[in-house]
């Protein structure tokens, strides 16, 4: 049963060859293009989140996630350049492990990509609330946040997702060279970060160094329960190995570009954090137990509010706030407004990327067709576009960053899971197939990466992973009701053949970003 239903390999690769890319990247270029497609909004505000459930701890956090990434990136390249078509991860599983799981996956792929959008617009609002602060613009605290951060509606977040989503609906597209600016402010500014706060680093404010231990399963803190959060700030590297197609001698520059990358962002990760700790401290608050609290909750919020509401930890936008407590305002402004300026590209893209992938569901009969319908004018996929924006909006508005960004993470691991088995499978069942990347040692790199994105995952609260369960369940649900039935597969029919036009270029090139 579980391997029923497999859409053929090249029936999913017809559409591809009808449009073939010019390969013309190398190593440099794949190496700028993950670097800006993994700077956002993981380092921009995760901070804050890390540094509460790990401590001075958090920089060893970062090193754990990258390790992890670099695993599963090296395996989801071999199918990504077997399989350069849309639809990511599920289309991958699709055509390898079956329909059931393909859709387990899509559902996941949810998680990843429309819970993440809402994270990242919550991470703008941050940021943009700090920048209107002592202004006649200043929201009173009600509508900063959601209703489990100390607040009631997040007016900001929810405004920005829905301006995001009009964009896309109207397919306004924007240059690779606009791209390229916003990369280059974001890492202006965590270079200036770093310059600012390195030098002023007290070795005081690194005691104790793991205030809450390396955690538990399950437990959700601890340097593994950082670390399970600190996966977000990563995520984009996939732009990497969705590139195979058009990159020279694959074989060599894309593990040069995606441990290229990794490492590049590891090195400004790992500095970042120990001069934002090193600066200003970032003990975690703790409960009457001598506990860590959970970030994002209301005890969280009122711990803060009683205790240090200027702490690192409590901080919404963490960078900023360390250069502000530190006397350097008007660079903490400027931080701010690069955080301002650059995040709402990574919300473009992670709700491009989730409404492609409904689309392609679609288009397989998985999903009902109207949400494959297409804008007679603009050629988007405008159904579900708005649909996809208005939940990302109601995310944004009621749910706090850490939250989401870990609910996203636990999609995000498990589509991981999946793509490092399906390689292992393809590997065993067509040894044959012309693969432009081979996974080095890959009966090493994919058991590893397997075994890293489970220890992340279990390391996810048990909220969290109580969140995925349940929509993993009510996914399942949908299935058997409507997709079991109505697929292509089900319906005997062979696959798409032409189809409506959309818009076949994502309006940034830079790939899902966190």
């Amino acid at each position: 049963m579980l391997f029923q239903r497999v859409k053929p390999l090249d029936k999913i690769l017809e559409t591809a060859e009808k449009k073939s890319l010019k390969r013309q990247l190398g190593a440099f270029q794949l190496t700028m293009l993950g670097i800006g497609a993994i700077i956002g909004t993981g380092i921009f505000v995760l901070t804050a989140e890390a540094g509460q459930k790990a401590g001075p701890g958090m920089m060893f956090a970062f090193v754990i996630a990258a390790i992890v990434c670099a695993l599963a990136a090296l395996a989801y390249s071999e199918l990504a350049s077997m399989v350069p078509v849309s639809g990511s991860a599920y289309t991958y599983t699709y055509g390898v492990m079956g329909e059931a799981l393909a859709w387990t996956v899509g559902w996941a792929l949810v998680l990843e990509y429309a819970v993440a959008a809402g994270a990242v617009s919550v991470g703008w609002s941050g940021y943009m609330n700090g920048l209107l602060e002592g202004t006649a613009f200043e929201l009173p605290r009600a509508l900063k946040t959601g209703p489990m951060d100390g607040g009631a509606f997040n007016v900001l977040a929810f405004g920005i997702a829905l301006v995001v989503t009009g964009l896309l609906v109207i397919g306004t597209s924007k240059s690779a060279k606009v791209n390229a600016i916003l990369v280059l402010i974001k890492v202006a500014a965590l270079t200036a970060f770093v310059a600012v706060t390195v030098p002023s680093v007290d070795r005081t404010n690194f005691e104790p160094f793991f205030p809450t231990g390396w955690g538990s399963p399950l437990g959700g803190v601890g340097v593994l329960g950082a670390a399970a959060s600190i996966f977000f700030a990563y995520v984009g590297f996939d732009a990497v190995s969705t590139a195979a197609e058009e990159t020279k001698n694959p074989n060599r520059n894309i593990p040069i570009g995606l441990i290229g990358s990794l490492l590049v962002c590891t090195i400004f990760y790992m500095l970042v954090s120990y001069g934002a700790v090193g600066a200003i401290g970032a003990q975690p608050m703790l409960d009457a137990a001598g506990l860590a609290i959970h970030p994002g909750t209301p005890e969280m919020a009122a711990a803060c509010a009683a205790n240090n509401p200027d702490a690192l930890v409590c901080s919404k936008e963490p960078l900023a706030h360390v250069l502000k407590e530190m006397n350097h305002g008007t660079l903490g402004y400027m931080v701010g407004l690069a955080a301002a300026l650059a995040l709402p590209s990574v919300i473009l893209m992670m709700i491009y990327g989730q409404t492609r992938i409904f689309f392609t569901m679609s288009r397989d009969g998985l999903l009902p067709e109207v949400l494959s319908k297409v804008h007679p004018k603009y050629h988007t996929p405008h159904v579900v576009t708005i649909i996809t924006g208005i939940f990302v909006a109601l995310f944004a508005a009621m749910f706090p960053v850490g939250i989401l960004a870990d609910i996203s993470n636990s999609g995000t691991l498990f589509a991981f899971m999946a793509v490092a088995a399906g390689v292992l499978i393809l590997r065993k069942r067509e040894p044959n197939r012309p693969r432009p990347f081979r996974t080095p040692m890959v009966w090493l790199v994919c058991p590893l990466a397997i075994a890293g994105c489970l220890l992340l995952f279990l390391n996810l609260s048990m909220g969290t992973l109580a969140m995925f369960f349940g929509w993993a369940i009510f996914g399942l649900i949908v299935y058997a009701l409507y997709g079991y039935r109505n697929s292509d597969l089900a319906r005997g029919i062979k696959g798409p053949e032409g189809g409506p036009k959309i818009d076949p270029e994502p309006p940034f090139h830079e790939g899902p970003q966190a």
